[in-house]
Parts: C-alpha cells; sequence; structure tokens
C-alpha cells in the first residue's frame, strides 16, 4: 500500500475533467489494486461521470446551481460569503472520495468515464487530494 498528498491547481467554479492531473501525482500503479481518493475539503467534490462532452459540465453547474442557488433564502451559514453554505452541500450531494479499481496498471474506468472536480466555491483555491493505492 502507499500513500500520496497532492494538490490540485486551483480551477474556476464548476466541473473539472481532472484524470489526467490526478494520475500524474500517481506514478506507477500496481497490475492488480485499488485507488482510494480523498478530496480534503468541505466545499469541493469528486464523482465520476462522462468525459467526453464539454456540455455535460456545463449541466451539472446549470442543475447544482438550480438545486441549491447562492444567496438562498433560510440558510443561517453565510459569513464565508454566499456561494459558501451551497458549497457545502454540493459537495455532500457528490461526495468527496472515490474508490476505483486498478488492472494493468490502469485505473478501471469505463470508455466515456473520468474523474472530475466538482469545484463549488467562486474562488477556491488549490485543492488537496490524498490517494491510497492498495496492491
Amino acid at each position: 500500500m502507499r500513500q500520496v498528498q497532492f494538490n490540485l491547481e486551483a480551477k474556476s467554479r464548476g466541473f473539472h475533467l481532472i484524470t489526467g492531473e490526478v494520475l500524474s501525482h500517481l506514478g506507477e500503479l500496481p497490475d492488480v489494486g485499488l485507488l482510494h481518493l480523498f478530496c480534503m475539503h468541505t466545499s469541493a467534490g469528486i464523482c465520476i461521470s462522462e468525459n467526453a462532452d464539454p456540455d455535460v459540465r456545463t449541466d451539472y453547474e446549470f442543475i447544482f446551481n438550480k438545486l441549491v442557488p447562492e444567496n438562498m433564502s433560510g440558510l443561517k451559514h453565510t459569513l464565508e460569503g454566499p456561494d459558501d453554505m451551497p458549497a457545502h452541500i454540493k459537495a455532500t450531494l457528490t461526495g468527496i472520495d472515490l474508490t476505483i479499481p486498478i488492472k494493468d496498471g490502469r485505473l478501471v474506468l469505463g470508455t466515456w468515464q473520468g474523474i472530475y472536480l466538482c469545484e463549488f466555491r467562486n474562488r477556491g483555491g488549490s485543492r488537496k487530494m490524498f490517494a491510497t493505492i492498495m496492491d
């Protein structure tokens, strides 16, 4: 087993395909195993979704903003700005960790699947990730 902590480059608000960026920090993967990927934040999430059509990212942003808009009435946690509490809620919806099988030294992802960082803050900054590679 091996563990790696790394930072993702700061991203704008939205859904960002990060499969390549994650892999660049992991080094060689075992022939068989599991990758557990953990986002160390409460206002960003990670998920696996469609990796080909960029409209998917736009549609996710649209839907999530409809579900939990900024300045939503009734929210009490507003000290860190109007995007903060909605970001916490959205991160809870997407989740902050993934477990992905490894086979033949590669992540087992479907043809159209990729790993996304779901950045829910207007200025979230660099995001810390923690990976556990089990063989």
